[in-house]
């Protein structure tokens, strides 16, 4: 946490775009990402969430409601 205090520019700049991992005590305090891979994480999160109510919603077969093409 000394070294992020001092300088975190330079903690950025030394992880290459990897995210970063400050620690306190040799604990993890947080973890540092750029914007790029903090979008991107959202976004898997997001779609994880929807693919989960698609599949919950698809098991549900007692809600399921057919639809004759021939009359649309």
């Amino acid at each position: 946490m000394s070294e992020f205090k001092k300088n975190p520019a330079a903690v950025l700049r030394q992880a290459k775009h990897r995210p970063v991992a400050v620690l306190s005590h040799n604990r993890t305090a947080f973890y540092m990402v750029e914007p790029r891979l903090f979008e991107a994480m959202m976004e898997e999160l997001a779609d994880r969430e929807l693919y989960r109510k698609a599949a919950s919603r698809l098991a549900e077969k007692s809600k399921a409601v057919e639809v004759d093409i021939d009359e649309l």
